[in-house]
């Protein structure tokens, strides 16, 4: 049968999917694979799909403001623009799109540029932000996840939970016993009612502990609303700085629509290495939570994550096929490579350093007598941060190293005072720390030629110092 539209109709062109996917998710019901109130989850964020994608458009424009160039279709297997610009008529839910906007709140708007011949100059660091908006995830990998990854995690938390619960009580022996028999059950089939699942298991004589335990388990998620990437967007920065800006302002604007907010850019614990950051926020309507997830990257990292994405995808399917050794090893290459981008994106924080280090000592001597500092706020204070106690035993460290004159500026356009070499340096080892990321590599240090890569290496080593104890 020949469609009765055209191809290029966005609002018919979802619906027709819309109804497709509805079907995918009452055969999976009928099925047993998802129980009713999955599928009614499900159906509800893959209903009215334009919608949703509507309101992902309004979000953009709360934050950013207009496009500020032609909107391009995305291509996900290079990861790249594709050089056909498309209209905003033609944009739907199964097509992803890139565009690029501006942060107007940018804290390092015009700090980093470089100075050609004549009257030359090119941003090192621009307030352009590079946004990559997903199309509506696939109706099977969303199943996949919803009865696989996820709805093991949530057996796991169950069970862990149950034990925890019932072995501060009694025997550890008992505890275990009905923590398994639990995982066994919840294993059978697609079970998202672990309370009465719980109860039902441990029976008589354990009424003293009922109460408690429907408590903690009702805390957990179920496998359903651990499904948050339907609608996704990714956002490019320059520098971290700028992504937590951006994260601030979300929050400022709507708190009332934040679901999450997660801070991986100082995480050096996670097995792949992995640094971002996300929010999840609810773009739903008249009390339906819809999550939409954004993705915060710094560019530098983005490309190294490009690299990656393969070594990602063979560690998905291989898990899948429970072969825990080939996953391991994959994950580890990857968390290697993404080593190298922290590396990398660190080198640019650095050449910063260095471009920021001689306007910071002019603008301290133009700003003599008026107390006034073009980088006064530069950049902005955060409250994604460091824990005040590294703040506190850097800049302790910092005054000894100064006054020792380990560090001390000596080709000044004049003579500075130790309050401005304080100053100096203090602004500077600020900026290392909101823009830089932590590493894990003891055995790496940006090149200290420079008073610049000395500094650098100074504030790092104090951050390893700290999180190694």
């Amino acid at each position: 049968m020949t469609s009765s539209y055209s191809e290029s109709d966005a609002a018919n062109l979802s619906a027709d999917n819309d109804r497709k996917n509805l079907g995918i998710i009452e055969n999976a019901r009928v099925a047993g694979r998802i129980n009713a109130e999955a599928a009614a989850y499900l159906s509800e964020l893959y209903s009215d799909s334009i919608l949703w994608f509507r309101e992902v458009f309004y979000f953009l424009g709360k934050c950013f403001g207009a496009p500020k160039a032609p909107v391009m279709r995305y291509d996900y297997a290079t990861d790249s623009a594709i050089d056909e610009p498309i209209k905003l008529s033609d944009i739907n839910p199964l097509t992803p799109y890139i565009v690029h906007h501006r942060l107007d709140a940018d804290p390092m708007r015009n700090q980093f540029f470089t100075s050609g011949a004549g009257h030359k100059i090119d941003l090192a660091v621009s307030s352009i932000v590079t946004v990559i908006v997903g199309s509506q995830k696939n109706i099977n990998r969303a199943l996949d996840k919803v009865t696989g990854k996820y709805y093991q995690t949530y057996v796991n938390d169950v069970a862990e939970t149950v034990y925890r619960v019932i072995a501060s009580h009694d025997r550890e022996a008992s505890a275990r016993a009905i923590s398994d028999k639990i995982r066994a059950k919840l294993n059978e089939k697609y079970i998202s009612t672990p309370s009465e699942t719980a109860l039902a298991i441990i029976g008589s004589g354990h009424e003293n502990i009922a109460v408690e335990l429907v408590r903690e388990l009702d805390k957990i998620p179920r496998p359903r609303m651990r499904l948050q990437d339907v609608w996704r967007v990714k956002c490019l920065f320059d520098l971290i700085p700028q992504a937590r800006t951006f994260i601030e302002r979300v929050r400022d604007m709507m708190p009332d629509r934040i679901l999450s907010v997660r801070d991986n850019f100082y995480d050096m614990k996670n097995p792949r290495n992995y640094r971002d950051a996300k929010l999840i926020i609810d773009i739903g309507k008249n009390g339906h939570v819809v999550p939409m997830e954004i993705i915060c990257q710094v560019r530098t990292f983005f490309e190294f994550e490009r690299q990656t994405h393969g070594n990602y995808e063979v560690s998905r399917r291989t898990e899948t096929r429970r072969s825990v050794k080939d996953a391991a090893k994959n994950v580890e290459l990857g968390a290697k490579e993404h080593e190298q981008g922290v590396k990398e994106y660190n080198l640019m924080i650095c050449q910063c350093l260095e471009d920021l280090f001689d306007r910071v000592g002019w603008n301290i001597l133009y700003s003599q007598g008026n107390g006034v500092s073009m980088f006064d706020g530069f950049p902005k204070p955060c409250k994604l941060y460091y824990p005040q106690k590294i703040l506190d035993t850097i800049s302790s460290k910092l005054d000894d190293a100064i006054e020792n004159e380990v560090f001390r500026i000596t080709d000044a356009p004049a003579e500075l005072t130790q309050a401005q070499q304080n100053e100096i340096f203090h602004f500077m080892a600020r900026f290392i720390l909101v823009a830089a990321m932590p590493y894990v590599q003891r055995d790496w240090a940006v090149p200290s030629d420079t008073m610049a890569g000395k500094l650098f290496n100074f504030v790092m080593n104090e951050v390893q110092r700290y999180y190694k104890k």
